[in-house]
C-alpha cells in the first residue's frame, strides 16, 4: 500500500492503537480520533496515545464521533484516502446497564462517519463489526455467508446495524465499505474489562476469578497482531461489487454494491479453562475459580470461518494461545512494574 493519509477512529482504544501504531511505523500520515471516555482506565488510553505521539506523522483529535460538527471539521482539515472506524462503545454486558451509550457511539457516531466519507470522496471505509452479531446462530464455524438476524445483546444489535447502514451507503452512494467481525481479541495494551486482564490481575493478587459457564465456553481467541495484519492488508483491497450476487439467494457477505464483510479470527477455538491454565502456567500461580452460570448475552462457543479473508488477502491469523498470552503477560508485568 502506498503511503497515504489515513483516519483511525478509536485511536486511544485497544485495536485502534495497535492499528495506528503499525500504520505510522509503515510511514503513513495517520490522524487519530478518540473521545478518551472513562468507560475504563483513562490512564491506559493516555499511555497508548503517548506512544503514538512519539511519531511525527501522527496527529490526534480528541473528539466525539457522536458530534457531527466535530467529525466534519476533522474531514475538512484533512484529505483522508482511507478511513478506519474502530471507535465504539464496547462490551456485551455493559450494554445491559447503559444501553443509551451504545446508540450514541455505535449508531449515531457511525452515521456521522458514513456521511463524512460520502461527502469527502474517501476511497475505502473499513469498520469494526463484531463476532457477537452471530448471536443465536448454532452452525459452526460462523460464516460471513450466513444470516445474522438474531443478536443476543444490544451491543451486537448496534454492530449488525453498522453493517446494514454501511450497505445503504455502498448501494446509494457507491462508497466502498468493508466490515470486520473480530473474534475475542487480546494482547498487550488490552482492555481492563476483558477476561485476560481481569484474570491476570486477580491471579496475581490472590483474588477469585469469575468463570462463566463453569469454564466450558469455547472462544476463538485472536491475537491483536493478527488483527492488525489483516486490517493492513484489507485497507487497499477496496470493496467491490460481486458480479454473481443476486436477490433471489442473496449472499450476506457481498452485494451488487461495493460492500464486503469478513471474519477475523484464529479459526481455532480454545476452552476457557485452557485459556486460564495458560495464564496460570506463565505466572506460576493457580487461580481461585468462582464457577458461574452462563451470563445473558453470552454464547457457548465462537469459531470463525476465515476462508473469505484468506481468499482476499492471503493471510490467516495463527498466533497460538500460549504465545499470545505470554506476550500479553510480558507486557502486563512490565507496564505495571510487577515482580513475580
Amino acid at each position: 500500500m502506498e503511503r497515504t493519509q489515513i483516519l483511525v477512529t478509536g485511536a486511544a482504544g485497544f485495536i485502534g492503537f495497535h492499528v495506528a501504531h503499525r500504520l505510522v511505523k509503515d510511514g503513513h500520515n495517520v490522524c487519530g480520533l478518540d473521545n478518551v471516555n472513562d468507560y475504563y482506565d483513562v490512564g491506559l488510553k493516555r499511555s497508548r496515545l503517548e506512544v503514538l505521539k512519539g511519531y511525527s506523522n501522527f496527529r490526534f483529535y480528541e473528539r466525539d464521533l457522536a458530534e457531527q460538527n466535530a467529525v466534519n471539521s476533522c474531514f475538512e482539515e484533512n484529505k483522508f484516502v482511507y478511513v478506519l472506524n474502530l471507535a465504539a462503545q464496547a462490551g456485551v454486558r455493559y450494554s445491559l446497564v447503559n444501553p443509551h451509550a451504545y446508540l450514541q457511539s455505535n449508531v449515531t457516531g457511525f452515521l456521522n462517519i458514513l456521511e463524512a466519507c460520502r461527502h469527502h470522496q474517501v476511497r475505502h471505509l473499513v469498520y469494526a463489526s463484531s463476532s457477537s452479531v452471530y448471536g443465536a446462530n448454532k452452525k459452526l464455524p460462523f460464516s460471513v455467508h450466513d444470516n445474522v438476524d438474531h443478536p443476543l445483546s444490544l451491543y451486537a444489535a448496534t454492530k449488525k446495524s453498522n453493517e446494514l447502514m454501511a450497505h445503504t451507503y455502498s448501494s446509494f452512494f457507491g462508497l466502498p465499505t468493508t466490515g470486520l467481525r473480530f473474534f475475542s481479541v487480546y494482547g498487550p495494551y488490552g482492555r481492563p474489562d476483558m477476561a485476560l486482564f481481569i484474570f491476570t490481575r486477580n491471579i496475581i493478587e490472590g483474588k477469585p476469578i469469575d468463570v462463566y459457564n463453569n469454564g466450558m465456553m469455547m472462544r476463538d481467541f485472536t491475537y491483536v497482531d493478527d488483527i492488525v495484519e489483516s486490517i493492513v492488508r484489507l485497507i487497499p483491497s477496496v470493496a467491490r461489487p460481486n458480479p454473481e450476487w443476486n436477490g433471489i439467494s442473496p449472499d450476506p457477505a457481498t452485494s451488487f454494491a461495493p460492500y464486503r464483510v469478513y471474519n477475523i479470527g484464529n479459526n481455532s477455538p480454545v476452552m476457557l479453562n485452557e485459556f486460564i491454565e495458560a495464564i496460570e502456567d506463565r505466572l506460576g500461580r493457580k487461580a481461585i475459580r468462582n464457577m458461574m452460570p452462563m451470563q445473558p448475552g453470552d454464547v457457548p462457543e465462537s469459531h470463525a470461518d476465515v476462508e473469505a479473508l484468506i481468499k482476499e488477502v492471503d493471510f490467516k491469523p495463527s498466533t497460538s494461545i500460549r504465545d499470545g498470552i505470554n506476550k500479553f503477560l510480558d507486557w502486563y508485568l512490565k507496564y505495571f512494574d510487577i515482580k513475580l
